[in-house]
């Protein structure tokens, strides 16, 4: 498949094949999180860093070209990524004085850790679906530390920083469970003399605090609480990417609803913080197993076996929400071909992604025949039959590759607007959908995009 004709062809249709049945492997490209912190902290380490299986999507490309831009030299040899480190004083300003993370929440989050701390003045800027997020969860915690940053009235983006001599510590209680928020105060910390504590409702994802380990960085975790001792510099390392467990998340639904298959996932991470999927879809009757599990650079990683299962609905436990956070879409249409009912409470952060994931959601369900409603903090999904119909992903790429998933199980095919964003994190969905033999294409064409 050529994803060219992807990035021209905005609206897909999605249709079922049933004679369909999957048994192969499947290798989904490199984790998304772990990406952006690896071009983050090793451009701000002593030394030159290799970084292996980096995902060379629009959002990760972002925060790359975001240090380049700031003076830090990235190589690419071959398949991997070589930085050569300027230490945390050495970043210079950006030659307009602002950068630009297109999409990426996660990349805009961090980076204000390291901007908060810099002699330079800069801007922090994204595209209308980032400048609509909120980012006071960022600017509080940096403003209490000391940092000079800016918010618009809104308190979204542009982020302006003015330049600082230093920052603080604190000892910080978030009111969310936010791996953005929680990375973006222990990156800051790196320039504060103290000790920098950070405490959170519930446990958000630690790959930061896994990565800073592996760059030479002392840090405590306990419970919900991480700490350091501020000042610490970083040492380069070598980074190997895992394969992303958000993106392997579509077709481990796929696999389940799909008579008569079995589907291999390699070498995931399988990140405890991120593992929330794998377990929302055992308690709804999947057949997953995990085999050859092993442990790299703090990282868990593992083989997953998704095998076709009978689904059926539950009430989802609140402690796997924040571990499944991005991968609630894919539930979603997992639920509405499950038997019976499913209950989501507790998630308002869903309706602060890309778009209001939950609303967004239960439109395009609706429109496809599934009874759901909206809470105001949560959905109820009553599984049936889905029809086939138009729904608009509203720039969301995880709403898009969900739907297209879903188009698969449709009594009629499913089109899809606003696909072009599943490039920021997934480049070659449409390539691996090709290679399983799903019936995706262009409107009014027999052609496969």
């Amino acid at each position: 498949m050529d994803n060219k004709n992807f990035a021209i062809n905005n609206t897909l249709v999605s249709s079922r094949n049933p004679a369909l049945q999957i048994n192969q492997q499947v290798t989904v490209p490199g984790d998304k999180s772990i990406s952006h912190r690896s071009m983050i902290l090793g451009s701000i380490a002593e030394g030159v860093t290799t970084v292996s299986g980096f995902l060379e999507s629009a959002d990760c490309l972002a925060t790359l070209k975001a240090m380049q831009s700031m003076g830090v030299k990235i190589e690419k040899k071959g398949d991997n990524y070589q930085l050569h480190g300027v230490g945390k004083h050495g970043l210079k300003a950006p030659a307009n004085g602002i950068i630009d993370c297109g999409n990426s929440g996660t990349g805009m989050r961090l980076l204000a850790g390291i901007l908060a701390a810099q002699s330079f003045d800069s801007v922090i800027t994204g595209d209308a679906s980032l400048n609509s997020r909120p980012m006071t969860r960022i600017s509080k915690p940096l403003t209490l530390m000391g940092a000079q940053v800016k918010t618009t009235q809104a308190g979204t983006a542009p982020l302006t920083f003015s330049s600082v001599k230093k920052l603080k510590a604190i000892n910080y209680q978030s009111p969310v469970a936010s791996a953005q928020v929680k990375s973006c105060v222990l990156l800051a910390g790196l320039y504060a003399q103290g000790l920098v504590t950070l405490s959170e409702p519930k446990l958000s994802r630690d790959h930061t605090e896994n990565m800073l380990r592996g760059f030479a960085c002392h840090l405590q975790s306990e419970d919900l609480t991480v700490s350091m001792q501020g000042g610490q510099k970083l040492m380069a390392t070598d980074v190997t990417v895992p394969a992303d467990i958000s993106s392997a998340a579509f077709f481990m639904v796929l696999a389940c609803l799909l008579p008569n298959s079995e589907m291999t996932f390699k070498n995931l991470c399988v990140n405890p913080s991120r593992t929330g999927v794998i377990s929302l879809l055992k308690l709804m009757g999947a057949n997953i197993e995990l085999t050859h599990s092993t442990t790299k650079a703090g990282e868990q990683i593992a083989d997953v076996v998704v095998r076709s299962s009978q689904l059926h609905g539950i009430e989802v436990p609140q402690h796997y929400i924040a571990s499944a956070i991005d991968e609630f879409p894919v539930l979603f249409i997992a639920a509405a071909l499950a038997k019976g009912e499913t209950t989501l409470t507790n998630a308002m952060e869903l309706r602060k992604k890309e778009c209001d994931r939950i609303a967004v959601m239960a439109e395009g369900l609706q429109t496809l025949g599934v009874e759901c409603h909206e809470l105001h903090d949560g959905i109820v999904i009553r599984g049936g039959q889905l029809k086939g119909g138009t729904v608009d992903s509203k720039d969301d790429h995880r709403i898009a590759m969900s739907f297209l998933i879903a188009g698969q199980f449709a009594t009629e095919a499913i089109k899809v607007k606003d696909c072009e964003n599943i490039m920021t994190s997934f480049p070659n969905f449409l390539s691996i959908c090709d290679d399983l033999g799903l019936n995706i294409q262009s409107p009014n064409t027999d052609k496969e995009t």
